[in-house]
């Protein structure tokens, strides 16, 4: 008998907005609309950027899909079930560094543990191994004050690893760094998950960014927010260097541009 090949089975989803609409009051005037029937499914194991102009929204639905905002009107799904609260298998990772100037880098990713009342020894394990995975040997114990945006924006990753999250949401992580910088993060943030296979959702306002990083990339339209478009970056990993300065980038940059910018036509004055 002869044998066939059979495709793999596609990935399960992790996590889902489901009609999602978020709205805010607004004194005196009607409630201000920001995101309007959302659905969004992301499947294990991907990278999707959500890319659009500002106001649209973007920030929002990662906050959602956190647990941390409860939409207007939807649901967030996790795995099948209704998320009420914060999602628990999520890490989030913001512009901001958000570290405390008085600690350490050390004790900036230790702080996150705490609550978690492991054994000292394993928090000790735990917590260099993320220094590792991220490149902060040898900055340890310098404060916040001493590093560069690059290296405040390790901690700041290191922090959101170590609870060892099915999914990392980041918020434009990489906005405030120079270019040097931001390439080699990007290239640090893939040689990650090709190694632990998170499942990562990143917003962005940088098309190059969203093209490198992503297998999946939504773009967004404003007033209100919505799912304009979607377009797959059907380039394999792993992406390296080489991949930056090949035809096939350069096409998929230019479709995602003309995207956005039929998305941001499409915006409400």
């Amino acid at each position: 008998m002869a044998m066939t090949e059979q495709s793999p089975a596609p990935a399960q989803v992790l996590c889902e907005a489901r009609g999602v609409v978020q709205e805010f009051p607004r004194p005196q005037a009607p409630p201000l609309r920001v995101l309007d029937e959302i659905d969004l499914a992301i499947r294990e194991g991907e990278v999707v950027a959500l890319l659009g102009p500002s106001g649209c929204g973007k920030s929002t639905l990662l906050r959602i899909m956190a647990g941390l905002v409860q939409p207007t009107k939807g649901e967030v799904r996790y795995r099948g079930a209704r998320l009420v609260g914060m999602n628990p298998g999520v890490a989030i990772v913001f512009q901001s560094f958000a570290l405390l100037p008085w600690l350490t880098a050390t004790r900036n990713v230790e702080v996150v543990l705490e609550a978690l009342q492991l054994r000292s020894d394993e928090i000790r394990r735990r917590v260099d191994d993320v220094i590792r995975m991220v490149g902060l040997v040898g900055f340890e114990d310098a404060y916040p004050r001493e590093l560069s945006g690059g290296m405040k924006m390790r901690v700041s990753i290191a922090r959101a690893l170590i609870t060892r999250p099915k999914l990392l949401l980041m918020d434009e992580p990489f906005a405030a760094l120079d270019e040097i910088n931001r390439f080699k993060l990007n290239n640090e943030l893939l040689h990650l998950w090709e190694k632990f296979g998170w499942t990562v959702i990143f917003v962005t306002h940088s098309v190059f960014e969203s093209v490198y990083l992503s297998e999946r990339i939504v773009v967004m339209a404003a007033r209100p927010g919505r799912v304009y478009s979607e377009l797959k970056v059907e380039a394999p990993y792993p992406r390296e260097e080489e991949f930056r300065t090949s035809a096939v980038y350069n096409e998929f940059c230019r479709r995602t541009s003309a995207a956005l910018h039929d998305a941001m036509a499409a915006s409400e004055p």
